[in-house]
């Protein structure tokens, strides 16, 4: 059985928007309340597109042919990765930065933990896994070992280059590096005793397929976990973060990184993304057991995990 739980006070509420208008100002020299007003945006989501069938899927609020998501989707990802946890920063005013953190925290990283984290490619998460399973192996030099799988190469650039400023060696210890695209992963069954994936699962084509590969590659008792953007439903929330969302983010995203057209994509996806408990069913369709959904910043974001039995 899932559920749905939400950790954060209630002041979050206003620090979600708060700190996200203070980063803009610093960006942007403006307040967040001159850039809504002179965009031409409503603030809404746009009008609904058909569902995804065999040869029509999702680009945002475009229908598209299936074949051509992953070119559009590599397109995006590749203007991006070299400001992507900027772009992370503009999309969640910051807050992204705890919820990884709690996304990990959720893991329990141990040593020994052999984990593929998917669309991982700046490292973000696999570098806080390892560094987290370090400290529970405190007095040794066992650590988990990550391997970073993303479709992108620039964002698998970026964070190898990270990941040797970050350890001080071109290679560090209990990390690898592999693209290739998430519905066909080039791993043995039962591989893994983790799957991770963080902010990208709902830029992938066919959802499902990702979740069954997923499935495919843990271990009995492996735990699939993924961290999200979902859907706000507190009323008043969500009518501020539609606002935020459709008239401020695109604007912010051209000024600080000349790209609108992303950063437009990036919030329509959020929108056509399956709520917390219709991915909750499809997790548990893929074959999982015990899923279960945690709300983050009243559903901005959510963790959704599950267990291989």
């Amino acid at each position: 059985e899932y559920m749905g739980t939400l950790e954060w006070s209630q002041h979050r509420r206003s620090s979600m928007f708060a700190s996200a208008a203070r980063f803009a100002g610093a960006r942007l020299g403006s307040g967040l309340g001159r850039l809504a007003g002179s965009s031409a945006s409503s603030g809404k989501p746009g009008p609904a597109s058909s569902e995804p069938s065999e040869t029509v899927t999702h680009f945002g609020f475009q229908d598209i042919p299936r074949e051509s998501k992953k070119a559009k989707v590599a397109e995006v990802f590749s203007s991006v990765a070299e400001k992507y946890d900027l772009m992370n920063d503009l999309m969640s005013g910051s807050l992204h930065r705890q919820w990884k953190q709690k996304f990990v925290q959720t893991l329990h990283p141990t040593p020994d933990l052999r984990v593929l984290d998917v669309a991982g490619g700046t490292g973000d998460i696999a570098f806080r896994i390892r560094d987290a399973s370090r400290l529970a192996a405190a007095g040794t030099d066992r650590r988990a070992d990550v391997t970073v799988y993303d479709i992108n190469p620039e964002m698998l650039a970026v964070g190898q280059r990270r990941a040797a400023e970050r350890y001080g060696v071109a290679a560090p210890a209990g990390l690898s590096w592999v693209q290739g695209d998430a519905e066909a992963l080039p791993f043995a069954a039962e591989s893994f005793d983790a799957y991770t994936i963080s902010f990208g699962i709902r830029n992938c084509t066919d959802v499902d397929r990702v979740l069954r590969e997923a499935h495919r590659v843990l271990k009995r008792g492996g735990r699939f976990l993924c961290l999200e953007f979902s859907q706000v439903t507190t009323p008043g929330v969500r009518e501020a973060y539609d606002l935020f969302s459709f008239q401020v983010i695109p604007r912010i995203g051209e000024r600080v990184t000349g790209d609108r057209a992303s950063y437009q994509y990036l919030v329509e996806s959020i929108r056509k993304f399956p709520s917390q408990r219709a991915f909750a069913d499809m997790i548990s369709g893929a074959g999982f057991s015990a899923v279960h959904f945690e709300n983050l910043t009243f559903g901005v974001a959510a963790i959704h995990s599950g267990v291989k039995l």
